[in-house]
């Protein structure tokens, strides 16, 4: 059995895009690439990657199919054909940050080991002014797919498979339901092996209404998240989980770009979805024990202020008075 497989998604990405990731895995070192193996889902795209191009690496390269379905449901189609002990998501795009990647994670299998793994990853970015490169750390989070390792049984015995109905803030569902299930068995590493690569394509960085178009598909993940969780008996996680989607939403649409004129729209229709969420979870909210709340709001209020987020437009009360339509009342 290998040690390792990476999964990988593909769609539009071609041969060139792909390559810097499979390159970047061919130059690890002190490794035996026997252990490691990569499998690769064509999400029903027409761009296929050839099997000259695919049989240049020194280790094993599985190229499957399915018809058009979207990211989650090729993450899974790879996760069913996988049969090694761990397994790692990369995105097509991306690549390992450097040439003892795999060692550090194979290092942490041999101290130990884990059931799922978070750990800080590198962001390939541009200053707006100039253009000019940079790069970041990026911490340990449950939002993006980079950087996390999961031992496959584990994802097997507790049914934590990617939602086929999610495609946008898909992470976070599967991340999240990662973190709960795995409880002590749980690591986080402050140690950077992957690196999420910059791509003049890539709509969530280019796009600076990103966050107002696709915050619905937040709240989408998020609702799919606390159904599960509560469906496994995890009212606790579900709390917090609601409670921390609550205030995240509060402080966001109290950020500027959400109260003008040409985003009023975008507005209008998030608190139509938000007021459907605030029903369905309204209960588990109000049952979140009061310490738990704070702890919450004040780490949630922290992030926005250091986003720019200086001064709320709107008090919570008031806030939730107006998604709920009682504005002029009061809790």
């Amino acid at each position: 059995m290998k040690k390792l497989e990476i999964l990988i998604p593909q769609y539009d990405e071609k041969e060139e895009t792909i390559k810097p990731l499979l390159d970047s895995i061919s130059i690890q070192q002190n490794i035996d690439f026997n252990d490691i193996g990569v499998i690769i889902c064509n999400d029903g795209s027409e761009i296929k990657l050839s099997e000259e191009f695919l049989k240049n690496y020194d280790f094993a390269i599985k190229y499957i199919e399915q018809e058009h379905k979207g990211v989650s449901a090729a993450r899974n189609k790879c996760l069913d054909s996988a049969t090694a002990e761990y397994v790692m998501y990369c995105d097509a795009d991306d690549m390992f940050f450097n040439a003892c990647g795999l060692w550090i994670i194979f290092r942490e299998l041999r101290n130990g080991g884990f059931d799922s793994m978070s750990s800080l990853f590198i962001e390939e970015t541009r200053y707006p002014s100039t253009r000019e490169v940079i790069y970041i750390n990026r911490d340990m989070d449950v939002t993006f797919v980079h950087g996390k390792i999961h031992r496959r049984q584990f994802l097997i015995d507790n049914n934590i498979r990617w939602n086929d109905k999610l495609t946008i803030h898909e992470d976070s569902y599967f991340n999240i339901l990662c973190k709960v299930m795995a409880g002590e068995r749980y690591k986080y590493l402050p140690q950077a092996f992957y690196l999420w690569k910059w791509r003049d394509t890539s709509v969530c960085r280019h796009d600076e209404k990103y966050m107002l178009k696709t915050y619905n598909n937040m709240l989408e993940s998020n609702t799919a998240l606390i159904k599960e969780l509560l469906k496994r008996g995890r009212l606790d996680q579900a709390q917090i989980c609601v409670t921390t989607m609550i205030f995240d939403a509060y402080y966001t649409l109290n950020k500027d770009e959400w109260w003008q004129d040409e985003n009023k729209d975008y507005k209008k229709n998030v608190e139509k979805r938000f007021k459907e969420y605030l029903t369905a979870f309204r209960e588990v909210y109000e049952s979140t024990p009061y310490d738990v709340k704070n702890q919450i709001i004040m780490s949630i209020k922290n992030r926005m202020y250091k986003e720019g987020l200086f001064l709320e437009k709107l008090t919570f009360s008031d806030w939730l008075n107006r998604i709920t339509g009682k504005e002029g009342e009061t809790e």
